[in-house]
């Protein structure tokens, strides 16, 4: 069970692996764009090429759902980036449900474990393998693997390379489940950290705060929702930054251009802007921006 692109690795290793994939369960196709057409989940791109059943249940609820699912008699179902899942559904294979989650578990509880970890400055983040229980993200720990992650790495980096280690831990995990090898360990729950839904007022940039949070905070959203500020009445997005040693001298968030450099006064230091897109403009890098937007020396990002 699983929708969006980060699903298809784990989805494509099992299958390499011939485990036996009675079903992919998917979200059902949606509008999409401005032309509003009709687009299928990367997951159901992948079952499409490879002819392999898909159902796409609107209630996880419904009857017609769950026969069908019993119908499969499924010795286990595998969830990544899926919807929560009913208790009807996760206790109905023989060997449960297997969740794959991006983060280590239980640090991270939520739909927003990579960028939370970036945002708060973690230098390593990972990937856990868990039977699931009523509680999200709350169930027996199988596997774990651990990543680095470095000073620069935005969260779509982070993304791509947890979706591949994912997929092999996921292998393994399904491994020891037929062997009956595995092990578990159960989470404590007073370790536990959040990592709620990003919402729009998670995206402000607060340029009150030291260089080095700000620089979390912006690549902690790139490449999507992307951190933003105003200038001049207009969104302001910010996807890449730097930081600096060069002392802060402007009130916070003053904008200096120095060398056909794009920098922002913070907290501590400046912090220089590496790829922006003001509202009604392409995403571009901060030189090109600077070749059309000169005059915007020394103005201030709202705060």
């Amino acid at each position: 069970m699983g929708t969006p692109g980060f699903a298809v690795p784990s989805l494509s290793r099992l299958y390499e692996a011939g485990h036996e994939i009675a079903a992919v369960v998917t979200a059902v196709d949606k509008p999409k764009g401005r032309g509003l057409e009709v687009a299928q989940s990367e997951v159901k791109k992948f079952a499409i090429e490879k002819n392999l059943r898909i159902l796409q249940p609107r209630n996880l609820k419904s009857q017609q759902f769950l026969s069908e699912l019993s119908s499969l008699s499924p010795e286990l179902i595998i969830i990544v980036a899926f919807r929560v899942l009913p208790a009807s559904v996760f206790t109905l294979p023989v060997h449960g449900s297997v969740n794959l989650h991006a983060s280590l578990l239980p640090r991270y509880r939520g739909a927003a474990p990579i960028n939370r970890a970036i945002m708060n400055g973690d230098s390593e983040t990972g990937v856990t393998t868990f039977f699931l229980q009523e509680k999200v993200d709350t169930g027996n720990i199988i596997l774990q693997e651990k990543i680095k992650i470095n000073e620069d790495d935005n969260a779509g980096i982070i993304h791509d390379s947890l979706s591949e280690v994912g997929a092999e831990l996921l292998v393994k995990t399904v491994e020891q489940i037929e062997s009956g090898s595995v092990r578990i360990l159960e989470q404590t729950d007073s370790l536990a950290t959040p990592a709620p839904k990003i919402f729009k007022e998670d995206c402000i940039i607060n340029w009150n705060q030291p260089a080095r949070n700000i620089h979390n905070h912006i690549r902690g959203l790139s490449p999507h929702p992307g951190a933003f500020t105003h200038l001049s009445g207009k969104v302001f997005k910010i996807y890449a930054s730097k930081q600096t040693d060069i002392a802060a001298n402007e009130s916070h968030g003053t904008i200096t251009i120095l060398d056909k450099k794009l920098y922002v006064n913070t907290a501590d230091s400046l912090l220089e802007l590496l790829t922006v897109q003001i509202e009604g403009k392409k995403r571009m890098i901060s030189s090109d921006f600077l070749s059309g937007h000169a005059q915007i020396n020394g103005q201030q990002f709202s705060t």
